[in-house]
């Protein structure tokens, strides 16, 4: 059966620091799909992100390219398996470089929090009670 993927296109600074970054989270870069003007970060078997240079992201798009550090452009929520899940993956952002964003969110059947990459980017990290989705 298809499953639809997502990918996620992110222009970054320094490729091979940004590499280091998702992989010391625990992701895996597909050499396939990766150069030096890109790289392919999978999440999961549905969700890629693609982290683009400045110059190579530039070739898609007309549009000025945002600074994530002070601007906005997108929030990237992923989900977690558990409480435990998301302070994990958040931690680790946290130790390889990232820095926490915003506030801990504790709603009891809802749990996240977020980080910053190095570039800006915001990667907001979430469990939800499976019980609670199901109504």
């Amino acid at each position: 059966m298809y499953q639809q993927m997502i990918f996620v296109n992110l222009p970054v600074n320094d490729l091979d620091a940004s590499k280091r970054f998702f992989t010391e989270l625990g992701y895996t870069i597909n050499p396939r799909f990766s150069d030096e003007k890109a790289a392919s970060v999978v999440i999961s078997d549905t969700i890629v992100a693609m982290l683009l240079t400045e110059p190579f992201y530039a070739t898609f798009t007309k549009k000025e390219i945002a600074d994530a550090t002070t601007t906005s452009e997108v929030l990237i929520c992923l989900s977690a398996e558990s409480r435990e899940k998301v302070d994990e993956l958040v931690d680790k952002a946290i130790a390889a470089g990232g820095t926490a964003s915003g506030e801990t969110q504790d709603h009891g059947s809802m749990y996240g929090r977020a980080f910053d990459d190095l570039d800006g980017h915001t990667w907001e990290i979430m469990w939800m009670d499976p019980a609670a989705i199901q109504g």
